[in-house]
């Protein structure tokens, strides 16, 4: 979570379950992350089944993008420190 942010400011309501699994995102979530009709989102689990999280597939690869590019710069400095 962002420094600053509060539960408050990420919660966009709650929603209902249609009778076929269906949901419908609240507009205020959809416009603040940009989800557009067509686009692809991932529903990704909790490692300990605490919920589920709704995560835009492009979004997601950027996120992991940062996290090997971060791993990498860490390696590095290891590296750098064993010589």
């Amino acid at each position: 979570m962002k420094q600053g942010t509060s539960l408050d400011q990420l919660f966009y309501g709650s929603v209902t379950v249609g009778e076929r699994g269906q949901i419908v995102v609240p507009a205020e979530a959809r416009k603040k992350y940009n989800i557009q009709p067509g686009d692809k989102v991932l529903v990704v689990g909790h490692p300990n089944d605490a919920g589920i999280m709704l995560c835009k597939i492009d979004e997601l690869r950027k996120m992991f993008s940062y996290i090997l590019d971060g791993l990498e710069t860490i390696e590095s400095r290891m590296a750098e420190e064993q010589d």
